[in-house]
């Protein structure tokens, strides 16, 4: 089905919503829409350094919001898996720590491990929502804000954030 105006405008605020909301933060690069064709995966990512982003992507077909750190570099993606294996945690024991520094309670969030289209190794936490007006929810966009911040503190230590090469 495809997204009505209302959608759109709907995910458009959302997204603003969360650039705006990192922009002045120097920790988060420059943003950047990666949307898919098809509209299934509307993606704004920050850059943190070489072939590293974080990522709010807005799923409106499910409807869902996925916040996650995603490389396109194998080894940086091998080089997080051992520094998750080395910690003693299981993947969602690692980010739900991370996810309570940034002040979301959430033991142990469920966290996708993929590669995609050959080319992008993803880490990412899944937050259903109800129907897109959802994403103008105070309840909503406070919830991303802390996961992408929970990605920072889980991911940040062991990626060059662009600017402090």
């Amino acid at each position: 089905m495809p997204l009505t105006e209302q959608d759109r405008d709907q995910i458009e605020s959302f997204r603003t919503f969360i650039s705006d909301s990192v922009a002045t933060d120097a920790r988060y690069g420059p943003a950047s829409p990666n949307d898919r064709e098809d509209q299934s995966t509307l993606a704004t990512r920050f850059s943190a350094g070489p072939s590293c982003w974080f990522e709010v992507a807005v799923r409106p077909l499910i409807p869902q919001v996925r916040v996650g750190f995603v490389t396109d570099d194998r080894w940086k993606s091998e080089e997080l898996e051992q520094a998750i294996q080395d910690s003693g945690d299981t993947m969602p024991e690692f980010i739900g720590i991370a996810l309570a520094d940034a002040g979301l309670e959430w033991p142990e969030p469920p966290v996708e491990h993929y590669r995609e289209g050959g080319q992008s190794f993803y880490f990412a936490t899944p937050l259903a929502i109800e129907e897109l007006h959802d994403l103008d929810s105070d309840e909503v966009r406070d919830k991303t804000l802390r996961m992408l911040e929970g990605y920072l503190i889980a991911f940040g230590p062991a990626i060059a954030i662009e600017g402090e090469e």
